[in-house]
């Protein structure tokens, strides 16, 4: 019997949180999830509870981006969008080669690069430096820097992961 895979991924990725209004004429300050505010400051539109809203304008400003949204005129508008999460339709960007949406990463398995299993990618934690893979096996849990000297691979479509482990890591 023939088995096949069905790989189910999420049309809709969270990609920042709305923190603030800036200025008066209805834009807001952004916090991105993303590897660069550059990604994020280039979408053509985002998802806010479930409603689409046209990206009139955007700019990245120091470690945020400051976006105008189309119908969003004043400041008032723009403050009842403060502290929810804003979202790209997965449709609208490419990602280069060997790049990843990190929650497509979630619940691979994940290997060392000897071939044993760790176990599976259950979190990432995002710290300032950089992310790191939280990874629950059956001999415990392990935390792996998402970055190439340990993440030798990430073959998204084919379900797993390969780290490059260190002694006592």
């Amino acid at each position: 019997m023939d088995c096949c895979i069905l790989w189910v991924v999420k049309q809709f990725i969270e990609c920042g949180r709305i923190i603030n209004t800036h200025g008066l004429q209805g834009e807001v300050r952004l916090e991105p999830w993303s590897d660069s505010p550059e990604f994020v400051a280039a979408l053509p539109r985002m998802f806010i509870r479930g409603t689409e809203y046209e990206v009139e304008r955007a700019k990245v400003h120091g470690r945020f981006v400051i976006v105008k949204f189309a119908g969003v005129e004043d400041v008032d508008s723009a403050a009842r969008l403060k502290g929810v999460t804003a979202c790209l339709n997965r449709i609208d960007v490419t990602l280069p080669d060997g790049a990843y949406f990190l929650e497509d990463a979630i619940g691979l398995s994940v290997f060392s690069e000897d071939g044993a299993e760790l176990g599976t990618l259950t979190e990432v934690l995002e710290r300032p430096a950089h992310g790191v893979f939280v990874v629950q096996g059956a001999d415990g849990e392990h935390l792996i820097p998402n970055i190439p000297e340990f993440v030798i691979d990430a073959d998204i479509y084919g379900g797993h992961i390969t780290v490059r482990l260190i002694p006592g890591m």
